[in-house]
């Protein structure tokens, strides 16, 4: 069993590390990676919220959900960034651009988001035959998706404004014309 957990841990840790590696090749920098993967923790939390609450055992399922909660999540922030980083790039303040992103990108976050999460649900309620298997993976994907979407939605571009805000000072850009 311990070993188990130690492979899970090993394969969440490398599962990370991959993502990582794609989106600092993608962005040609550590400084986005890193804001998307700070929304991370919070699905992880969620997850712990809802074993705690529901007084689960760690299982191969709930590994499972952790692993695939990761991919979902990462893709919310990556979306947040992204059209940051377009909007940047139509206007030179920072926080305009963050708050017309967010507006933007609100919706789609939401939908993915709630479409997975009630997709889910009957399973992580434990409707149908042979659904106890399969609950605790639900149970992972919709505590974790839930509460990292409350909370990345505000932290994403909380923490992209901070990190670029220290950025723009310390390399500040030189209009020439």
């Amino acid at each position: 069993m311990e070993q188990q957990q130690r492979q899970n841990m090993l394969l969440l840790g490398l599962a990370l590390f991959l993502v990582l590696v794609v989106m600092a090749i993608q962005y040609e920098s550590l400084l986005n990676p890193i804001i998307i993967l700070l929304s991370v923790p919070f699905a992880a939390i969620g997850v712990a919220m809802g074993v705690y609450w529901l007084n689960l055992p760690l299982s191969m399922p709930i590994w499972l959900g952790t692993i695939m909660l990761v991919g979902i999540v990462v893709n919310n922030a990556i979306l947040l960034v992204n059209y940051i980083e377009l909007e940047r790039l139509k206007t030179a303040n920072l926080t305009e651009a963050i708050i017309a992103a967010v507006r933007l990108r609100l919706r789609p976050i939401l939908m993915t988001t709630l479409s997975t999460v009630m997709g889910m649900l009957p399973l992580a309620i434990g409707f149908g035959e042979g659904s106890e298997m399969l609950q605790p993976l639900a149970i992972a994907v919709v505590w974790g998706l839930s509460f990292s979407m409350l909370v990345s939605l505000m932290l994403v571009p909380l923490v992209y404004h901070l990190f670029h805000a220290i950025k723009d000072r310390n390399n500040p850009k030189v209009i020439i014309g």
